[in-house]
């Protein structure tokens, strides 16, 4: 059946060919995702070299590396007598950040933008271009084409938790790949919680020799988490993709892992969740965690720190029985548990907005008073709206990432068995998130000032193995990026589907174990952790 399928499929892209060749493409005929905001279809072919690409604007050639690297070309030929030229121009054609203009001609293409970043995003459609076209006599045959084109969104993101399991520097980085292939720009990286702390702090050496040990599934697996070095080679490979990494330290609650490492900074324990929050009556506490962020700026370059502030509720009954926080609310006139909840969270805002220019949070710290100016929210809840809409209303530039539909740890077909389901039905498809935000409670805010984009999330409590992380992500990342990238007027499920089959071929190329929505038993759902019941 596999063989059957995979020919089936390139049966597909020799026919696209062969329109391109005849020269009757119709600009809907192009395999590209996302799809571009405006495409002319001219008469005539692109004939390219089948070589390098290279620039005469020396300060532009570095943009080339990852073009010529993912086409597979040797950048020790990047000149005039064995490279194929392309025409680079920094202009200002839009005030649209990563917007560009695209254009081949007979024997060159030209790409034009009002920033770097524009440049790269149209060097990635003609990478796009590149693995559709024909190749005749060694000379690549493109469409004439004039493209116009700039994101819908800005913040166009995933997010990875490692806490859960650890995957590696490798998985990482093919995992960026993928990401500036689809024109992804933020990479939100889980990198604590109490299964695991997976970032090496110098300070606190215990943090990982400790706290990294064990996982979801394991609780006596041996420790596993990122070297600074490698966290700066990471760092630097996003870099030259265009992609911001934002790393996230939770607190105060999910600290399980760092308590562990430091039990006396632990706020105590509540049934069924063990050390699961800081203490924050404790002052070692922000010193200890403040040292920590500071090394943590050092590594991110991005003027990001997510600090979490989710679920604290799992482990906040603890404080009731803490005498520390006991005097802590009473000197401060405090009620209830939450505004200890959010008197740490301040503190540490503070601590952040000292030497990094934004902090971020999940949407339950709407409510705690964080600087408007510089706080980003990762609004998640769907069945909260509310904290939406506070967010909105007290002027927060928010990230929408809703479980439904952009939890990639939800299943993606009623079939499937392992994975999350929303009131044990609702599945996260990968229409579902191509056609957000329209189908979503968050239906019209993309004109929102507030709204800075949108962001998948896989959280990685079921997932142990690479097979399986490939089969969460794929093709629904490529769903994600239309999402992120096209207006919601030019989406269109017939001429998506068209596009995302001739992906599915890529996939192949790269050994990419997928979940094929045509052909749903090509590959048998991966399932790393089974439910009790569960048959073979």
């Amino acid at each position: 059946m596999n063989q059957m399928n995979k020919l089936f499929f390139k049966v597909h892209v020799i026919l696209v060919l062969i329109i391109v060749s005849a020269g009757n493409l119709k600009a809907q005929d192009l395999n590209l995702i996302p799809y571009p905001s405006k495409v002319e279809v001219l008469k005539g072919n692109c004939v390219l070299n089948n070589s390098p690409l290279f620039t005469n604007n020396k300060g532009l050639s570095g943009l080339l590396h990852f073009f010529n690297e993912e086409v597979g070309l040797k950048q020790n030929n990047m000149d005039k007598n064995g490279g194929q030229f392309i025409d680079l121009k920094i202009h200002p054609s839009s005030n649209v950040y990563g917007s560009y203009e695209l254009e081949t001609f007979e024997k060159q293409v030209t790409i034009t933008a009002a920033d770097s970043a524009g440049l790269f995003n149209g060097l990635i459609t003609l990478l796009q271009l590149y693995k559709s076209a024909n190749l005749v006599n060694n000379k690549l045959v493109l469409p004439r084409l004039v493209i116009h084109d700039q994101p819908r969104f800005g913040w166009r993101g995933f997010m990875l938790d490692e806490s859960r399991h650890f995957f590696g520097k490798q998985t990482v980085e093919e995992l960026l790949d993928w990401m500036a292939f689809y024109k992804l720009n933020r990479f939100h990286w889980h990198l604590s919680d109490s299964q695991g702390w997976r970032i090496e702090i110098k300070k606190y050496p215990l943090l990982t020799t400790i706290g990294g040990k064990g996982n979801f599934t394991d609780s006596l697996a041996a420790a596993t988490y990122y070297t600074q070095e490698e966290i700066r080679e990471i760092v630097d490979y996003a870099k030259d993709r265009f992609i911001t990494i934002i790393p996230e330290i939770d607190m105060p609650g999910h600290a399980t892992a760092a308590t562990r490492a430091y039990p006396t900074l632990s706020g105590g324990n509540a049934p069924g969740y063990p050390g699961f929050t800081f203490d924050p009556a404790n002052e070692e506490t922000y010193t200890y965690l403040t040292n920590i962020l500071k090394e943590i700026r050092t590594l991110f370059p991005s003027g990001i720190i997510h600090l979490g502030g989710d679920e604290v509720a799992f482990g906040i009954a603890a404080w009731k029985n803490n005498p520390g926080v006991t005097k802590l609310m009473a000197e401060n006139q405090m009620t209830d548990l939450n505004q200890a909840e959010f008197y740490f969270l301040r503190r540490m805002g503070d601590s952040v907005l000292k030497f990094s220019n934004y902090l971020m949070c999940w949407d339950e710290a709407v409510s705690a008073g964080l600087p408007v100016s510089n706080t980003y929210i990762s609004w998640w809840r769907q069945n909260h709206p509310e904290s939406l809409d506070e967010a909105i209303s007290k002027g927060y530039k928010i990230v929408l990432c809703p479980r439904l539909p952009l939890y990639f740890d939800f299943v993606q077909d009623s079939t499937h068995k392992s994975g999350r389901k929303w009131d044990k039905k609702k599945f996260n498809a990968y229409l579902d998130i191509y056609h957000f935000p329209e189908n979503s409670i968050a239906a019209g805010l993309s004109d929102k000032t507030n709204i800075l984009g949108l962001q998948g999330n896989l959280w990685t409590e079921t997932v142990v193995s690479k097979k399986r992380l490939q089969y969460l992500i794929f093709p629904r990342m490529a769903s994600l990026a239309e999402a992120g990238w096209t207006a919601s007027s030019a989406k269109d499920d017939s001429q998506f589907n068209s596009r995302l089959n001739a992906h599915l071929l890529l996939y192949d190329e790269k050994n990419i174990y997928y979940y094929n929505p045509f052909l749903p038993d090509q590959h048998p759902e991966a399932i790393d952790v089974k439910k009790k019941g569960d048959q073979d």
